[in-house]
């Protein structure tokens, strides 16, 4: 206590001076551009990963990652969605898991949390079409292996919870709306995002219509001393804008997956 205590003081005399004005114009409402949907899990920042400003994001976390289906409880998480969306003209959606789930690992072994966390056990009931799925079409993994495989199929399957609302149906069907996938590495810092249409993990920057690249963001990272750039081990060189090309997938990358692996891995969300 005594850290975020010193945290507070810090925060007031350095950041808050800082940015003086920008907390005065906040103060005076909001306007995010992201409703960020992640994993409860200290681990993951959602303003760190994405170097997001204050008041760029608006937040939901929880244990998975998870979006109970419409109806299905009156939890916060439909209001906060709900408000996102209609309230605050929210265009853009993104859920994301993260490697080393423990929400994930909860649900691969669902029945022994019924007696110690029957809460977290409930809790977790709303991603039994994950467990299903995954129980169903990967049964020859194991591990960390089918770990990586419950955490990437269970953002997909929280995505089709997502547009269960009816304030999401209503913005996706006028275009209004675009909802993304989103897998966050904790040990590498890399993110990769879902291309439905090659059923595979794209790096995020490959999704982007030529006409929004950036020409910063295509350039390999700087080398760090701590671990080589995540980058050149899914490009050996920098592409042009015009070379990113969507259907150009890359391994999700928790583990080493044969290319026999690779084609059969996320089939179970395909159909």
């Amino acid at each position: 206590m005594k850290k975020l205590i010193r945290g507070l003081r810090e925060f007031k005399a350095s950041y808050y001076c800082r940015y003086q004005e920008l907390f005065k114009q906040l103060s005076h409402g909001q306007k995010p551009r992201v409703l960020f949907i992640t994993c409860s899990d200290s681990r993951v920042d959602p303003n760190l990963i994405t170097q997001a400003g204050l008041g760029e994001l608006f937040v939901i976390r929880n244990a998975g990652n998870i979006i109970p289906p419409y109806g299905a409880t009156n939890g916060g998480e439909g209001a906060t969605i709900e408000y996102a969306v209609q309230a605050l003209d929210i265009k853009q959606i993104i859920v994301c898991g993260h490697s080393h789930c423990g929400a994930m690992k909860g649900l691969m072994k669902l029945d022994k949390l019924r007696e110690e966390m029957p809460l977290v056990h409930d809790w977790l009931k709303y991603a039994e079409a994950t467990r299903r799925l995954v129980k169903d079409h990967y049964n020859h993994y194991e591990g960390e292996e089918l770990l990586e495989i419950i955490i990437a199929e269970n953002v997909l399957t929280q995505i089709e919870n997502l547009r269960t609302y009816p304030v999401i149906r209503s913005k996706l069907y006028q275009g209004q709306l675009s909802i993304y996938a989103w897998i966050y590495q904790i040990e590498t810092g890399e993110v990769l995002a879902y291309d439905a249409e090659n059923h595979a993990y794209v790096l995020p920057q490959a999704q982007l219509p030529p006409t929004e690249v950036d020409e910063s963001i295509l350039l390999p990272l700087p080398a760090c001393e701590v671990c080589e750039p995540s980058f050149e081990t899914v490009a050996k060189e920098v592409p042009s804008i015009q070379e990113i090309e969507i259907g150009h997938h890359h391994r999700f990358p928790m583990t080493s997956l044969s290319q026999e692996q690779l084609e059969r891995i996320y089939r179970g969300s395909k159909s």
